[in-house]
């Protein structure tokens, strides 16, 4: 069926829809032209689980070989209820991606336990934690391509079956490294169903129920960051530690059917290329760059070549990556984009910021369940205060930006976060817990002032054609930031913390003395071992030391972030024009028309 439009209305319409789900989506559109008002529409629908196409050309006299066609996508429509229980699904795979990455924080005492746990040291901790950032971080932009190729529900499918297969690995681990390679191989699971469920979103709502969508299921981030430490406390008060995996498999399960007999097999028509040269580049460069920071907290010693090899290893592989992808037509992570000023300031601010988040996140887990001996479930309900925070944040900080230029929201507040994360280096052995849940708030609110506008500003500023390839720069630069963080974070603890420990060691024996240095919960267990609570004391003050050393530092390095911004972000905001109110009656016929 074709018709032709010749009221400027209907393909602002279109073209406002598109330019709103194009971020989350993550399709990189090559556009060489402005859509003229005036456009000749072509649309073709065929099967459900298939595409509709469509092609937006100039009208006159213009060369195909310089205007070349455009293919978007329109979705098929689906029964409202049907897309309501579409929702549904996706909101329960996001409210698991988010549990399991809030969960681990509330275990990490327990795992480090010789008893209860698997007695992992603090660089296998880093890891733990670090091998499903650092998967999720690397493959997310590969996995948007997959989902082009294959279709979104295909790939969505393989990462909820490699997230549950891997989450039941996890919870069976018999030790430290088959928990790692179980983590990283779920971070595979988590960085396939990601964009999928973004893109499966965007495909099954159309016009205001778009928005409407996104707004419900953002709410997921939320719920998720509140209940995950809260559940995690809950299991691991009744349950093993291997328990806040366990809860994974069913409910993954649940979504799997979900998705078989409700979602069609979405797909986009223009394939994006694999790029495995830029995949096995960025994963080994950061492998190596990660392994050799936290093999300086396990050796205290950065002359080693064990520790600097790797690190250099890690810089000339991340070099070689981004030369690599400066040479493609169509690169998964375009670096061209630093050169923006605002972008690439904007996205090392938030590296930075997310950087401050993980370490600090690391450093409060065993603050909270070591130091001052919470339970599980205390220390989970202990850090609703930040989920709070930034649930209140994100909408807040639209609003505001609203009426003041980002710089004066966004510097501020990073500031801000900044200072809360250096105010651990206050927090001691007998601080009132009013004090740390205040503290909490406050920092989870001003992350989330940041985080959400400033992201936004910087997709939004960019070219339509490339807002796909600014996406993935953006959240892979996000998770390395946050790979980093606990790589240098818990590095700079385990340092501070050995060096602290040593005055209490002398006259005791050898093998006490070794498992004393490791971390604070070794200390603890050998000093209930031998009955010798003045250990288990010094090895208490030893951690707080190490604490306030590291708070200092990832406080300078996220103030940094705020510098950064102040510089790279304009001291006002662009004035824009109001867009042109088109006529109801012509935007209802567009709507339809749209999905026809």
């Amino acid at each position: 069926m074709e018709f032709a439009r010749s009221q400027p209305s209907g393909s602002e319409i279109l073209d406002s829809q598109i330019r709103r789900g194009i971020n989350l989506l993550g399709l990189q559109i090559r556009q060489r032209h402005t859509v003229r008002p005036a456009a000749t529409v072509s649309a073709r629908k065929t099967e459900l689980d298939s595409v509709v196409e469509v092609a937006y050309i100039p009208i006159g006299q213009v060369s195909a070989h310089r205007y070349p066609k455009v293919f978007m996508t329109v979705p098929p429509a689906l029964p409202k209820s049907r897309q309501q229980l579409i929702l549904s699904i996706l909101m329960l795979c996001s409210l698991l991606i988010w549990i399991e990455n809030t969960v681990l924080s509330t275990t990490l005492e327990t795992l480090a336990d010789p008893v209860r746990g698997l007695g992992a040291d603090p660089g296998q901790l880093q890891w733990a934690t670090g091998a499903y950032t650092l998967a999720f971080a690397t493959l997310m932009f590969t996995a948007g391509a997959l989902g082009d190729r294959f279709g979104h529900r295909t790939v969505f499918s393989s990462g909820l079956a490699i997230f549950a297969a891997s989450s039941l690995w996890a919870a069976y681990a018999s030790g430290a490294a088959e928990l790692i390679a179980a983590r990283a191989a779920m971070g595979v699971g988590s960085a396939l169903i990601t964009p999928a469920m973004m893109a499966i979103l965007m495909w099954t709502f159309t016009g205001p129920s778009r928005a409407a969508a996104i707004g419900i299921f953002s709410t997921s981030a939320g719920v998720g960051m509140a209940a995950g430490p809260v559940l995690a406390g809950f299991l691991l008060d009744h349950f093993w530690w291997g328990s806040v995996f366990l809860i994974n498999v069913p409910v993954a399960a649940l979504a799997f059917v979900g998705l078989a007999v409700l979602v069609p097999n979405f797909r986009s028509p223009t394939r994006r290329p694999l790029d495995p040269a830029g995949m096995l580049l960025s994963i080994s460069g950061l492998v190596a760059l990660a392994y050799g920071l936290i093999r300086a907290g396990q050796v205290a010693a950065w002359g080693r070549t064990d520790v600097w090899a790797p690190i250099v290893v890690g810089l000339v592989l991340l070099a070689v990556f981004v030369l690599v992808e400066l040479r493609l037509k169509a690169p998964s992570f375009d670096p061209r984009l630093f050169a923006q000023r605002a972008f690439g300031g904007g996205n090392v601010a938030l590296g930075l910021l997310l950087f401050g988040v993980a370490a600090i996140t690391f450093y409060n887990a065993f603050y909270l369940q070591g130091a001052l001996g919470f339970s599980p479930m205390k220390a989970g309900l202990a850090n609703i205060p930040t989920a709070l925070g930034a649930l209140a944040g994100a909408p807040l900080a639209s609003r505001l930006v609203r009426r003041l230029p980002l710089r004066l929201v966004a510097v501020p507040a990073l500031t801000v976060a900044a200072l809360t994360m250096g105010g651990y280096a206050f927090l001691g052995l007998q601080t009132p817990l009013v004090w740390i849940e205040i503290l909490l708030l406050v920092q989870g609110l001003s992350v989330g002032l940041v985080i959400g506008p400033v992201t936004a500003a910087l997709i939004s500023d960019l070219p339509l054609e490339q807002a796909g390839a600014g996406s993935a720069v953006t959240n892979t630069v996000r998770q390395t930031g946050s790979v980093i963080g606990i790589a240098v974070g818990g590095t700079i603890m385990s340092i501070m913390y050995r060096g602290a420990i040593e005055p209490s060691l002398e006259g005791a024996s050898g093998p006490v003395q070794e498992q004393a240095r490791v971390s604070a919960e070794q200390a603890r267990h050998v000093a209930a071992t031998i009955h010798q609570p003045s250990l288990a004391e010094a090895a208490d003050h030893a951690f707080i030391h190490a604490m306030h050393v590291g708070a200092g530092w990832i406080a300078a390095i996220a103030l940094l972030g705020a510098a950064v911004l102040l510089i790279t972000l304009p001291a006002a905001g662009k004035k824009k024009a109001p867009a042109p109110q088109p006529d109801r009656e012509e935007a209802r016929s567009a709507e339809a028309r749209s999905t026809v």
